[in-house]
């Protein structure tokens, strides 16, 4: 008898050591540091995330996660969201996620978009919404009535940063939170006010360091290049801005503006259309934005690239020094194409 009470008891041991490492050891089966579940709207049940975990390779034992949620009514109590499984994780652990709907929240990084269709695109890589949903509600007039925008100027509502949301976040939250920040971005810093006594509105501020964030990546002279395109807007001109014919021809690649580029019929086409284009052409950083708004009083009127190819320009005030720095550069442009060309030659 005391043989079978021991037997019995080791048995029981046994057991519990087992129950104990299924529940509390590592039950991922995956090599990465970690994966997400994904739990679709609409999809929150049992046989989808059951599904999802087999075809995804999450777990170990699916069938002991199965038995373990149906015990703790994590399927009474799943939402959708994107939930972190890390490398290594237990059972229990995991269940409770799940049942407490601790989501992993994800962070959208915006830096340079041009389109409405990178707009698109960068928001369904990163949440549950598909690209064609987010175009649909970007192209609703209604839509884009409630954000104080249209088509053309949707993307002043961007402020290139990180903002931190949850995965399943509809496109018209996802874009109230960008309108959101946007506000706080221009009551910051009395920017709405130095844009109202440069003679501006914030987006047609924004609009202009659109242009700027396109021609130069040097900070240093943002805010010469702004002072020509704002001493044109002034007196008139054109402003003849070749960054707004590439967004025009939705050609970004291109490296050299030509003349025959200059004809396109577009209202993006400054060298045709005299004041700003009706939008942005692209999202420019806080820095650009800034140097715009801080950009000095010149006299500047041109400006094109320096011959040493340092990235900089050189600026004038009249059009015959204009040209004249243009042909140096042309010049220098052209020995070093005939150059390169050489030595493509040679070493064939």
């Amino acid at each position: 008898m005391k043989n079978v009470v021991i037997s019995i008891s080791v048995a029981v041991f046994v057991i519990a050591l087992v129950v104990a490492y299924l529940l509390f050891g590592s039950a991922t089966a995956f090599k990465e540091n970690k994966k997400y579940l994904f739990v679709y709207t609409g999809k929150a049940d049992e046989t989808s995330v059951m599904n999802f975990i087999e075809k995804n390779d999450l777990l170990k034992n699916p069938s002991i996660f199965k038995l373990l949620a149906n015990k703790t009514h994590v399927w009474d109590k799943l939402k959708p969201g994107r939930f972190e499984i890390k490398k290594g994780e237990n059972l229990i652990s995991i269940t409770r996620m799940l049942r407490n709907n601790r989501q992993s929240a994800v962070n959208l990084v915006i830096n340079k978009l041009r389109t409405n269709e990178d707009v698109a695109g960068i928001i369904a890589k990163n949440f549950e919404a598909d690209s064609a949903e987010v175009i649909s509600y970007i192209n609703s007039s209604d839509s884009l009535a409630k954000l104080d925008v249209d088509t053309n100027t949707l993307m002043t509502l961007i402020i290139p940063n990180t903002y931190t949301l949850y995965w399943n976040t509809p496109p018209d939250r996802i874009f109230k939170r960008l309108k959101s920040e946007k506000e706080n971005f221009w009551e910051k810093k009395d920017r709405t006010t130095r844009a109202k006594n440069l003679g501006f509105t914030p987006t047609q501020i924004y609009t202009i360091a659109s242009i700027v964030e396109e021609e130069t990546n040097k900070d240093d002279e943002k805010g010469d290049v702004a002072s020509v395109y704002i001493n044109r807007y002034r007196a008139g001109m054109p402003l003849g801005a070749d960054p707004t014919i590439k967004f025009a021809l939705k050609d970004f690649g291109l490296k050299r503006i030509y003349r025959k580029y200059l004809d396109v019929q577009s209202p993006f086409n400054t060298y045709r259309n005299t004041g700003l284009p009706p939008g942005p052409i692209c999202t420019p950083s806080a820095k650009t934005i800034d140097a715009v708004l801080s950009s000095p009083k010149t006299n500047y009127m041109y400006f094109v690239a320096k011959s040493d190819f340092s990235g900089y320009h050189t600026f004038s005030s009249n059009y015959n020094e204009h040209l004249k720095r243009a042909r140096e550069y042309q010049k220098a442009l052209d020995t070093l194409i005939l150059r390169k060309q050489n030595a493509a030659k040679a070493a064939l």
